[in-house]
């Protein structure tokens, strides 16, 4: 099965984003460095004293969709993994936290889904303005559910949209996508649409293949005023950024050096809130698990619409498309993504 852009000039990313490229990087990080006994310790330490812990993730247990047989919260149990990623520009309004963005819109969200039988990896991107029915407020964009009650309410319709259990939560402050980026001595991607950046004036994002450093490729993640399709490419472009990263980490020349993996995870851990169950020893167990996946069977797609339309209050969505829906509903909940043919979204 081929990820959505993989078809059309290769992006990069989940990406996220982590966000899966944040964990699944810091995963492959704690991996290499469990052969090192102290270095290893040392690996996890950062991540578990550097990563900021979310207080309340989940909703009422009653509201949600039941748990996967076995003990997938320990990342032991070959149970299915469901790792809702949130990205923001801005902190909570209540104490400036990344853990806490009540009040405050996720301008990116990916749900990473791990198969039981650790053998890919797929991301999928939710366009931030996909009008959903959000519990208790009825009909809104969907990173409005942020804004009303937090992570569990994000958490919660994101639930009810794909009938599925988020096992893990993590958040991540767009800051990061620059302090990793440097840390791998940039990033190379291919650029499917030229394009001149709202963010740093003057700079040109030629089409084609081009290497990137922490501040390009945080003006590139997060650019979409420049795109005739705004959102729908932005969150393309965030997919290609997570493949070149995963890309370059996946590496000879990253796993042999313990000074590069270490600054990878200290790139990492400062712009990352996590529940409690997310720490060193889960991410580590299962990068042992996804040892064998590489870059490639990693598969990004994005949340089926029909394009953009007007809600009845006059605002501007995106529309989901609640029959295509369907199919990533059964994916989800059977454990069965291999199946379903993403195509590539955008404003028809």
């Amino acid at each position: 099965m081929t990820g959505e852009w993989s078809g059309a000039p290769a992006p990069r990313r989940k990406r996220r984003g982590w966000r899966i490229a944040l964990v699944a990087i810091a995963a492959v990080v704690l991996l290499v460095g469990g052969a090192a006994g102290v270095y290893a310790w040392t690996l996890s330490n950062t991540f578990d004293s550097q990563t900021v812990k979310i207080p309340d993730v989940f909703p009422d247990e009653a509201s949600r969709p039941p748990a996967a047989t076995g003990d997938g919260a320990t990342g032991d149990a070959a149970t299915g993994q469901n790792i809702l990623l949130l990205g923001s520009d801005t902190r909570g309004a209540n104490d400036g936290s990344i853990a806490d963005l009540t009040g405050q819109r996720s301008d990116t969200i990916m749900v990473v889904h791990v198969p039981e039988n650790r053998e890919n990896i797929y991301v999928m991107s939710i366009m931030r303005d996909s009008w959903v029915d959000i519990p208790g407020e009825g009909e809104a964009k969907i990173n409005a559910a942020m804004s009303y009650g937090g992570v569990p309410l994000a958490v919660q319709t994101i639930e009810g949209l794909l009938g599925a259990r988020i096992d893990h939560v993590a958040i991540v402050d767009f800051t990061g996508f620059k302090g990793i980026t440097d840390a791998l001595g940039g990033v190379d991607i291919d650029n499917p649409v030229g394009f001149d950046s709202s963010a740093l004036p003057g700079r040109y994002f030629a089409e084609g293949p081009q290497r990137l450093n922490g501040t390009e490729a945080l003006a590139f993640v997060r650019e979409r005023y420049a795109f005739a399709d705004g959102d729908f490419q932005r969150a393309r472009n965030q997919q290609a950024f997570i493949k070149a990263v995963l890309g370059k980490s996946l590496t000879a020349e990253t796993l042999t050096n313990p000074a590069k993996i270490s600054g990878l995870v200290g790139a990492i851990a400062p712009y990352l809130a996590v529940d409690d169950g997310l720490n060193s020893a889960y991410v580590a167990g299962l990068a042992v698990q996804l040892r064998d996946v590489r870059v490639g069977d990693v598969t990004f797609f994005t949340l089926p619409t029909t394009g953009t339309g007007t809600s009845p209050d006059g605002q501007s969505i995106v529309v989901v498309d609640q029959e295509k829906l369907k199919a990533v509903q059964q994916g989800f909940q059977t454990d069965t993504l291999d199946a379903y043919q993403p195509e590539v979204q955008t404003i028809e």
